[in-house]
């Protein structure tokens, strides 16, 4: 479930930031007046919607097929709901340093994909431990941690990288 979660959050990257340049509407919101952490927030929060949301409502399903306890399987819902987040926040910013390039899919998976395999590890140990009837305290301590961080940083850093690429 957490690899297709990945999956669904690389697919959809490209096209972040890169319709928006096209037609420079991007340069308008550039240009707006808004802060730069805002609108990549705001980016990141519907590319989230669209991707992270439907897989977070389909987790009990997923957890159902998957024959998963019962705590597993709310574990599950709660671990993609922490980590969700983090993989379009992340994206965002790979989306933003990548954009005008003409490889730019390839380079964007190289650059993101590092930094989202804590939020993978840490999501999918979550489950194993419930599994196990382990605590999962430590791992969602962990993707909190990783969440308030990149809501912290991946806009203030999208925001700048969309700066430079729009220069």
């Amino acid at each position: 479930v957490w690899v297709c979660a990945l999956l669904a959050a690389m697919l959809s990257l490209t096209q972040l930031y890169g319709l928006d340049h096209a037609d420079g509407s991007l340069e308008q919101m550039l240009l707006s007046g808004e802060s730069l952490w805002l609108i990549a927030a705001a980016k990141a929060l519907a590319h989230w919607i669209v991707t992270g949301a439907p897989l977070v409502l389909a987790a009990p399903l997923f957890g159902i097929l998957f024959d998963l306890s019962t705590q597993a399987n709310v574990t599950l819902a709660l671990s993609l709901l922490l980590g969700t987040p983090i993989l379009s926040l992340l994206g965002g910013l790979g989306a933003a340093l990548t954009l005008g390039l003409r490889s730019g899919a390839v380079l964007l998976i190289l650059i993101i994909l590092p930094l989202c395999i804590p939020a993978l590890i840490f999501g999918a140990g979550a489950v194993s431990a419930a599994e196990a009837g382990i605590s999962t305290r430590g791992h969602f301590s962990l993707l909190g941690a990783l969440l308030i961080a990149s809501v912290l940083l991946a806009p203030l850093a999208t925001g700048a990288a969309l700066r430079i690429a729009t220069e």
